[in-house]
């Protein structure tokens, strides 16, 4: 189980437009993959998602309900097998909770819309803040600039 540790500000969670539906609507609109990882809390194997690796400009949205949540603008090249970013897209996108599953303490990522798992974040990134956003492809949708 998980506990809330660090989101967006109030005025931040209020202005995003909440998405809960019933699990039987998640699994018919999720792939089996993407339902393990979003509403299960799953991760896929390093070196297997779609864009672990991709280079291209873009956004990537929520799988589960379209939010913005990265723009490849921070995408790098972590060596980790998984995208990695080195900060939300947008104030607010993206929720942070303890997570001590696996007997270790992280920070789990999960969208603010639909609290859809999306992976963690590590104290190790390049940026800025330092923070590395290691996410699952499966969690993610991938819109290219035009």
């Amino acid at each position: 189980m998980t506990d809330q540790v660090n989101t967006a500000s109030p005025a931040d969670t209020d202005t995003v437009d909440r998405m809960d539906l019933p699990e039987k609507e998640w699994r018919e609109r999720l792939s089996a993959e993407q339902y393990h990882v979003l509403r299960e809390a799953g991760t896929e194997r390093a070196f297997t998602g779609r864009y672990w690796d991709n280079h291209m400009d873009g956004e990537y949205r929520c799988a589960g309900c379209g939010e913005l949540l990265f723009d490849s603008a921070s995408k790098f090249e972590s060596g980790s097998g998984w995208p990695s970013f080195t900060e939300p897209a947008q104030d607010g996108a993206v929720a942070e909770h303890s997570d001590t599953t696996l007997g270790m303490r992280r920070t789990e990522a999960r969208c603010a819309k639909c609290d859809g798992h999306l992976g963690h974040v590590f104290p190790d990134g390049p940026g800025e803040n330092g923070l590395r956003y290691c996410m699952n492809s499966a969690s993610l949708d991938f819109k290219p600039n035009k």
